[in-house]
C-alpha cells in the first residue's frame, strides 16, 4: 500500500432520519492529510485500493465506538470486478460488525462498468447480508434502466437536486419520481446537500426519508450521535396546490415577547449570569450567525443542573448546548391551536417550555407563553360557543361568509350553496314547533356530517330553515345524496328540501355580499320547482342547470347577475323565464 495511506483520516457525517429526527447511520468520509493526493481518482483506478478505502473506513468508525449502522463509498467499478470485496469483509468482522450493518454506496461512473458482472457482484454482496445504495443519482451517468434492475435498498439523490428545491417544481418532480420509484422496488430515498430549513422542509414534502447535510451536522472528526432538526415548516406551494385553510384560532403573533438571544457558542456562566440577571426571563434561545434558534434552555431545569454539589465546576465554562433542547418552534403566521398541538405532541416535561416565533427565513422574531395561548384558547372556545346556534351547533353565517372572502381574495373558486325546508311554516302549524325543530336538529346533524368528510367544504345555519354550504364545485355531490336523495319528515308529515348553488370563478365577485346576493334568484327558482330540488348558476353564464326536481319554472338569467350592480338582482328576477320539463340545462 503506498506510504500516504498512513496519513489518512476519515470524517464522519451522519444520515438523519427525517421521520424521527435521529441518526440513523454514519457515512464515514477519507480527508488524506497530505492535499497533493487525490485519494478517490487514485481509488478509481484501482479496485484493491478502494476495497482498502472501504476497510479503512470500517476500522475508523470502529475506533469511534460507535454502534451505528455505517454507509461506506465504494465505486461501481470496484464491486463489478472485486465481487467479494475480502478486505472490506475482514475488517467488519475485525470491527465485531456483521454485513446488514452496512450500506455499500455505489459511486458512479456506471458507464464502463460491465453490467451483468455489477448486477452479479450485488446479488453476491446481498446475499452475504450487505445493504446496496445507489449514490450521486440525479447527477450521474447510473441509466434508470440499471437503476431499476439494481433495485437498491436506497437511492441517494445528489447535492444538485436539494438547490433550489424548494422552489422549483421541475427539482421537486423528480424527487417526486425518485420516491415511486423507491416504492416500487422496495427502497428508501436519501438526499445530500440539505443546507437549510426551506430546503429541510422541501425535501420532506416531496417524500425524501434520509438527508444528509450541514443543516443537520458537518462532517466532523468526531461521530455526531445527535443533530439539529428544524421543527416542521409548512411546505412551499406551488401555484398548482390550493392550501388548505389553518386551524381557526388567534394569529399566535399577537402573544409575541421578546426572546432572549445568545451566540450558540454561549457558555453555561453566561446563560446563568442572563438568567439570574433578568428574572423574568424564562428561557434562553440559541441562534446561529443567521439568528436562527438552534438550541433552547428554560430556566428551571438549566439552574437545577447547576444548583448540583459539582453542578458549576462541571458546566460553568462549558458550552450551554450541553444543557440545552431542541427548540420548538412556529411561524409567524401559525395560530394558538397549531401551537397547541405541537406542545401536546411533544414530550411532557417540557410542556411549559416557550415556543420560539420564526419568520420566512427561519430567524427568531420573539417568543410565546404557554399560560397566554391557553387563556387565550379559552376565551376564543367561549366567544365560538356564543356564535354557535343553538339548535343546531352549527356556526352562523359570519363563520361561513369569513371563509368565503378568504377563498375569493386568494382567487380560488367557489360554490355557495342556500339550503331550506319547503313549506317550514306549514311544517310547524302541521306537526308543531317541536316536531319542526327535531327536523331542523336532524339537518344540521347531516350538514355537519357530510362536512366532516368533505375537508374543503363549511357550512352555517344562518336561522329557521335557512343553511349555507360552501364547497369545491365538483364537492357538492354528497350533500345532495345525503339531503335531497332520501325521504325527511316532521312527525308523520313528508318533507322536502330544496338548494341552490352559486358557482363563482375567480374574480367574478368581490365578496361574500355579491355571492349571497347571486344566490337569491337561484333559491326563488329552486323553491318553485316540485319536491325536492336543486338548482345551480354559474357567474358569466347565461344557463341554469336543474340537477334535482321537475322542471316548473327556472330563471334562464339567474346565473349571469352582476354582482357590482345595485339593482342587479332584482332585474334578474324579473327576467325569470318558464323553464323545461325534466331535470336538464335550460338555455
Amino acid at each position: 500500500m503506498p506510504a500516504w495511506t498512513d496519513q489518512l483520516r476519515f470524517a464522519f457525517q451522519p444520515v438523519v432520519n427525517l421521520a424521527t429526527g435521529s441518526v440513523a447511520a454514519l457515512e464515514p468520509l477519507a480527508r488524506p492529510e497530505d492535499g497533493e493526493v487525490d485519494v478517490l481518482a487514485c481509488a478509481r483506478r484501482c479496485p484493491d485500493l478502494d476495497a482498502e478505502l472501504a476497510a479503512l473506513a470500517v476500522q475508523a468508525a470502529a475506533e469511534q465506538e460507535t454502534l451505528l449502522p455505517l454507509h461506506v463509498n465504494v465505486f461501481a467499478g470496484t464491486v463489478a470486478r472485486r465481487p467479494e470485496l475480502a478486505s472490506l469483509g475482514a475488517a467488519v468482522r475485525a470491527a465485531g460488525r456483521r454485513p446488514w450493518e452496512i450500506t455499500l454506496d455505489l459511486v458512479g461512473p456506471f458507464t464502463q462498468v460491465p453490467e451483468e458482472e455489477l448486477l452479479a457482484a450485488v446479488a453476491g454482496l446481498r446475499d452475504a447480508g450487505y445493504r446496496i445504495c445507489a449514490d450521486g443519482v440525479g447527477d450521474g451517468d447510473l441509466p434508470l434502466r440499471m437503476l431499476g434492475e439494481l433495485a437498491p435498498d436506497l437511492v441517494k439523490l445528489d447535492r444538485s437536486l436539494c438547490v433550489r428545491l424548494e422552489r422549483d417544481p421541475g427539482r421537486q418532480a423528480a424527487v417526486a419520481a425518485m420516491r415511486q420509484l423507491c416504492e416500487r422496488v422496495g427502497g428508501l430515498l436519501a438526499i445530500e446537500g440539505v443546507e437549510t430549513e426551506r430546503q429541510y422542509a422541501a425535501v420532506r414534502e416531496a417524500g425524501v426519508q434520509l438527508a444528509q447535510g450541514h443543516l443537520f451536522a458537518p462532517p466532523s472528526r468526531r461521530a455526531a450521535t445527535e443533530v439539529y432538526v428544524p421543527a416542521a415548516l409548512p411546505p412551499p406551494v406551488s401555484g398548482r396546490r390550493v392550501p388548505e385553510p389553518a386551524p381557526s384560532g388567534p394569529p399566535v403573533a399577537q402573544f409575541l415577547q421578546p426572546a432572549a438571544l445568545l451566540p450558540m457558542g454561549a457558555s453555561a456562566g453566561a446563560v446563568r449570569s442572563h438568567l439570574t440577571g433578568f428574572p423574568e426571563v424564562s428561557g434562553v434561545l440559541l441562534v446561529d450567525a443567521d439568528g436562527v434558534p438552534v438550541r433552547a434552555i428554560d430556566r428551571d431545569r438549566f439552574l437545577l443542573s447547576l444548583s448540583g454539589r459539582y453542578g458549576h465546576a462541571l458546566y460553568a465554562d462549558r458550552p450551554a448546548l450541553r444543557l440545552a433542547d431542541r427548540p420548538r418552534t412556529v411561524g409567524a403566521d401559525a395560530t394558538a391551536w397549531q401551537v397547541l398541538d405541537m406542545i401536546a405532541d411533544g414530550e411532557r416535561d417540557r410542556t411549559g417550555d416557550d415556543v420560539a416565533v420564526v419568520d420566512e427565513r427561519g430567524r427568531c422574531i420573539g417568543v410565546v407563553h404557554l399560560a397566554d395561548i391557553l387563556r387565550a384558547l379559552a376565551e376564543s372556545r367561549v366567544e365560538e360557543a356564543a356564535r354557535l346556534n343553538p339548535l343546531t351547533r352549527l356556526p352562523g353565517s359570519d363563520a361561513v361568509n369569513g371563509e368565503v372572502d378568504r377563498r375569493i381574495a386568494e382567487g380560488r373558486e367557489i360554490a355557495l350553496s342556500w339550503l331550506d325546508v319547503d313549506g317550514f311554516k306549514q311544517v310547524n302549524d302541521g306537526a308543531g314547533f317541536a316536531a319542526g325543530d327535531e327536523l331542523i336538529r336532524s339537518v344540521g346533524r347531516t350538514l355537519a356530517e357530510v362536512a366532516a368528510g368533505e375537508p374543503a367544504s363549511r357550512v352555517g345555519h344562518i336561522g329557521g330553515d335557512d343553511f349555507l354550504v360552501l364547497a369545491e364545485p365538483d364537492g357538492l355531490e354528497p350533500f345532495a345524496k345525503a339531503l335531497l336523495d332520501v325521504a325527511w319528515s316532521a312527525g308523520e308529515l313528508p318533507v322536502t328540501l330544496s338548494l341552490a348553488t352559486v358557482v363563482c370563478p375567480p374574480g367574478s365577485v368581490t365578496g361574500h355580499g355579491p355571492a349571497a346576493a347571486a344566490l337569491a334568484p337561484l333559491k326563488k327558482a329552486a323553491k318553485e320547482l316540485p319536491g325536492a330540488s336543486w338548482v345551480v348558476g354559474r357567474l358569466g353564464s347565461t344557463r341554469t342547470e336543474v340537477r334535482r326536481g321537475a322542471a316548473a319554472r327556472v330563471p334562464e338569467p339567474a346565473a349571469a347577475v352582476d354582482p357590482a350592480a345595485a339593482g342587479g338582482l332584482d332585474a334578474a328576477e324579473d327576467r325569470a323565464s318558464t323553464g323545461r320539463e325534466g331535470a336538464r340545462t335550460a338555455g
